[in-house]
């Protein structure tokens, strides 16, 4: 998804998978394998704390588990380049399993703010040094895993070191909330923390996942103005009309574009010193991969009015 998907998939290119995909790869294994094991330290931590802030983060990671561990394996399968059956390559499976990861995750905040609610109204007080103690933990263990994504430039990567990020901070917030209830035994903070970081999962999954249902449902890109590119394609020379202009996202990164464009040249030469010069606007507007279609003035064209 990240540097080897800047080729058209019009170009054999899996020979330039190899060295920024497979670190990719490393990278996102590590990630997922530290994540994973401290997942099931802290679900043990939050059992044993009596802590549900702690037990909300436990479900955070898990979510980040779930995105990482997607993220690794859809990684792998879009180095493998283009076949007969995905003519454009994998990377939208990436997309895919970031996409599936939200509806976890909003299910998880859901099911802990329900949870966490009949606790504001009978707060227990959580063991307050053991809760410090997992935060403290969670903030290194998390803080490593993001490290070993960070620079790493796919949209997979990128969201999952975001997601790693939000984890370091829910960390901080527990770790704060548990040196308050320790020098104050406040209890109630437990559960607001847990309602928190539940929304903030809340939020940001949402947002995952309106991005995703987006793109599969081929929607315009965001990064692309399609009035500005049909303005582009307009100012060129010999350019008079321009029409069936469709731009959809690959996996939130890669754009692909068709359009039709109504040439007044003299001869093939200057037609195609056009369509050289129109992919040259669209590369330069953000497009990775164009198809053009000539057409000649009068010319019928049977997708006009569709």
């Amino acid at each position: 998804m990240g540097h080897h998907h800047r080729h058209p998939p019009g170009h054999d290119h899996a020979h330039h998978a190899h060295g920024p995909a497979q670190r990719s790869t490393a990278a996102l294994r590590t990630a997922f394998l530290i994540n994973a094991a401290f997942t099931l330290v802290e679900a043990a931590g939050g059992w044993w704390t009596h802590s549900i802030a702690v037990l909300t983060d436990a479900l955070h990671d898990l979510g980040d588990c779930l995105v990482l561990g997607l993220a690794w394996y859809l990684q792998r399968l879009a180095a493998r380049g283009r076949d007969g059956a995905y003519t454009y390559g994998y990377g939208r499976y990436a997309m895919l399993g970031g996409w599936a990861s939200a509806w976890v995750l909003i299910a998880g905040s859901l099911v802990v703010t329900a949870g966490a609610l009949p606790r504001l109204f009978a707060p227990t007080l959580p063991h307050a040094d053991g809760m410090a103690l997992i935060a403290v933990f969670g903030l290194v263990m998390n803080g490593l895993a993001a490290w070993q994504l960070h620079g790493h430039g796919s949209l997979n990567e990128r969201g999952a070191y975001l997601h790693l990020l939000e984890d370091v901070l829910g960390w901080a917030a527990v770790l704060v909330g548990a040196l308050v209830i320790r020098f104050t035994g406040w209890a109630i903070i437990d559960p607001l923390l847990s309602i928190g970081i539940a929304a903030l999962i809340l939020v940001n999954a949402s947002r995952m996942l309106r991005q995703g249902t987006a793109i599969l449902m081929q929607r315009g890109p965001e990064r692309i103005d399609a009035t500005a590119v049909r303005a582009a394609l307009l100012a060129l020379p010999g350019v008079r009309d321009v029409h069936d202009q469709h731009a959809w996202s690959l996996d939130g990164s890669y754009t692909v574009l068709t359009v039709h464009l109504v040439v007044d040249v003299g001869d093939l030469h200057a037609a195609q010193r056009v369509k050289a010069a129109a992919r040259h606007a669209l590369h330069h507007l953000g497009v990775q991969h164009a198809t053009i279609e000539i057409e000649l003035p009068g010319e019928p064209c049977e997708l006009l009015h569709h």
